[in-house]
């Protein structure tokens, strides 16, 4: 709660053969199963009870290209919750057994070099550098093909970097991985945002195919008066400027980040969690208090997030929605007002509907109010490319994920624009299928 550090204390070596000799080896392997990239967990944790780090890291590698990331930050209804010992309530620390070997290797071992294929002679241009992105890069340049990754902030890795709190995610990983696929050969071009600074006619004019990586980058308002005032942000922003260093951030984000003493998130989803929780960090924050419109049983963020929230010290109001921002002469955020609501009948989530309670409002005195409301794909990205087609939510329509072929030829896509904003894994599983439709596709080998 004092500093930013990485909250995870990894297993020591001999607390990890132990933790791994626990496992049952199931013939159906529900962990593995449970896995949206099906890492072959029990092998995995067979080599490392033997004492083979390397080997078990390995394992994960074959089938995870982010194996430190994943065992960090995906929620445990995964694997861990798919494992057999969870009907006795101790199940496998699977995550967290993936996240050791994985950075034991890096830091104590070697991680193996990939082979790479012959030269193809094709070029393929990847549109983002977030997971799905280096997923993708790295996958194809194994297979031969010459490829660049255009992102564009300071430095490639997109939520991995530009996201995710330093506390549930230490950048050096990050830094690290992008450090390997350069010595593959991945090229990245940064500042450059593609559609402003470069047109995709123009990469479709210079590459063989393009993968379109460009995730859900525009955030949900509430289209509420004051939201405007100084004081309220986006939560993109905020995770931002609390958790990075101002130089590789956009210039309109780098002046010195001032964050009041009372401290609002609005929204109930992992990332207003994020946002809470780097609150309860920020130099001054007498009190960070999450503002929720439906009650904890509706809220979709995981009951581990949100259990780590309370524990350091975060607050939760439950059923109240904000409907005004009031703010001072200068245009300073200074209260919110909220309506106090009551759950109907379930919406076409499946959750209830919050409804509003008449006549139950309430002003709480506030200095900064961080909007983590959901995000989007960018519409306007794919009007300006033809063949390309959205739903209405903004996500880019393929025939399926699995191939993530467009309307555009050459153009695939996965991740966060396909899906909408999800979890790691899940992407960089559907990610790892469409780099093999992109590679059939380059080397004429589709059916």
């Amino acid at each position: 709660m004092r500093d930013f550090e990485e909250i995870l204390v990894l297993h020591t070596p001999a607390l990890a053969q132990a933790e791994a000799g626990r496992c049952l080896h199931c013939p159906q392997a529900p962990c593995q199963q449970a896995c949206p990239l099906h890492n072959d967990i029990p092998r995995a944790l067979a080599l490392l009870e033997e004492e083979d780090i390397a080997g078990a890291a390995n394992v994960y590698r074959e089938t995870n290209p982010l194996p430190e990331i994943c065992g960090r930050i995906c929620p445990q209804h995964f694997c861990q919750d798919a494992c057999t010992l969870n009907k006795m309530g101790k199940p496998i620390d699977t995550r967290h057994l993936e996240a050791f070997v994985a950075t034991y290797q890096s830091e104590h071992l070697e991680i193996p070099r990939p082979a790479i294929a012959p030269a193809t002679g094709k070029r393929v241009a990847i549109v983002g550098g977030g997971p799905a992105g280096l997923a993708v890069a790295e996958f194809l340049t194994c297979k031969g093909h010459a490829v660049c990754v255009y992102e564009q902030y300071a430095q490639p890795g997109g939520l991995l970097l530009y996201g995710i709190p330093n506390f549930k995610l230490n950048k050096a990983l990050v830094e690290a991985k992008i450090h390997r696929l350069e010595t593959l050969g991945v090229r990245f071009q940064c500042d450059t945002a593609v559609g402003q600074d470069i047109t995709v006619p123009a990469l479709q004019e210079e590459y063989d195919a393009l993968f379109l990586g460009i995730g859900a980058s525009i955030h949900i308002r509430p289209g509420l008066p004051g939201e405007e005032l100084q004081g309220v942000y986006e939560a993109i922003e905020f995770l931002c400027r609390t958790n990075l260093p101002p130089e590789i951030l956009p210039p309109e984000w780098q002046e010195p980040f001032v964050v009041g003493p009372r401290v609002h998130v609005l929204g109930g989803g992992n990332t207003a969690v994020d946002c809470l929780r780097s609150a309860v960090r920020w130099p001054g924050v007498r009190e960070a208090t999450c503002y929720y419109r439906r009650s904890q049983t509706e809220m979709p963020a995981t009951e581990e997030e949100y259990q780590h929230a309370v524990e350091e010290g975060a607050n939760f109001v439950w059923l109240a929605c904000p409907t005004q921002f009031l703010g001072n002469a200068e245009g300073q955020l200074e209260a919110v007002v909220y309506q106090r609501m009551q759950l109907g009948e379930p919406d076409e989530s499946g959750r209830r509907r919050p409804e509003p309670i008449p006549g139950q409002k309430f002003t709480i005195k506030a200095d900064t109010v961080v909007l983590a409301l959901g995000s989007r794909p960018d519409k306007t990205f794919a009007a300006r490319v033809p063949g390309l087609v959205t739903h209405r939510r903004g996500m880019l329509e393929v025939d399926t994920q699995q191939t993530g072929r467009t309307g555009a030829p050459g153009v695939f896509a996965a991740g966060d624009v396909v899906r909408g904003a999800d979890l790691l894994a899940p992407v960089l599983a559907d990610a790892l299928h469409v780099a093999e439709t992109m590679d059939a596709y380059l080397t004429g080998a589709e059916a």
